[in-house]
């Protein structure tokens, strides 16, 4: 449905740090500056693209917004949780854990501010 998700950012080398090292943490690759000067993940055919607002003006975080990343297990959502935690992101919520469906969820703000959201497939 979706061919890419783009936010704004207000420092691309500081987002560059968590979102390398938050991908890393799920088995990804670091991003690559384009010609436009984005940043930009691909993974499994999936593609964030970071850059600076076009308009000037400062980037903010989309208000009610979250952004959601596939993990493959329990143990990734945790690498990545303490991955962004130890790379400047915010923990959000409550710590990682299993909800009733048996999915396991972390939430972060990044640096900038956006709402992340890592979580493996249920299991019920």
């Amino acid at each position: 449905m979706f061919t890419h998700v783009m936010i704004g950012s207000n420092d691309l080398e500081r987002a560059r740090d968590f979102y390398d090292a938050t991908f890393a943490a799920l088995g990804g690759e670091p991003g690559e500056i384009d010609a436009r000067g984005r940043l930009i993940y691909a993974h499994k055919g999936g593609r964030l693209m970071i850059t600076k607002p076009i308009d000037g003006h400062p980037a903010t975080a989309a208000n009610g917004g979250t952004i959601g990343i596939a993990a493959a297990s329990r143990d990734h959502v945790l690498a990545w949780h303490k991955a962004g935690t130890t790379h400047g992101g915010t923990a959000i919520e409550s710590p990682p854990s299993e909800r009733p469906n048996g999915a396991f969820v972390g939430y972060l703000r990044d640096p900038d501010g956006n709402k992340l959201t890592a979580r493996s497939q249920p299991t019920k």
